[in-house]
């Protein structure tokens, strides 16, 4: 999946560990696990899922918002 060029990401943080998934479903394809404060770009969040880029290859994908450290 390619990252619209047009949305501007919103760098957050991991305030717990999560799964990066295909789609907003927890029965969605798990792309990866992410840790604790690792950093998160975010471009969406509605509905309680959380749709971005995380790590160094900027996998694509969603995880839910509840993970998200608020921000300050």
């Amino acid at each position: 999946m390619i990252v619209s060029h047009y949305a501007e990401p919103v760098k957050r943080t991991l305030s717990k560990a999560a799964a990066l998934r295909s789609a907003p479903s927890d029965d969605s394809e798990l792309i990866r696990e992410l840790s604790a404060g690792e950093p998160f770009h975010l471009l969406d969040d509605s509905v309680g899922w959380a749709w971005g880029y995380a790590g160094s290859d900027r996998r694509v994908g969603y995880l839910r918002s509840e993970a998200l450290a608020r921000r300050s």
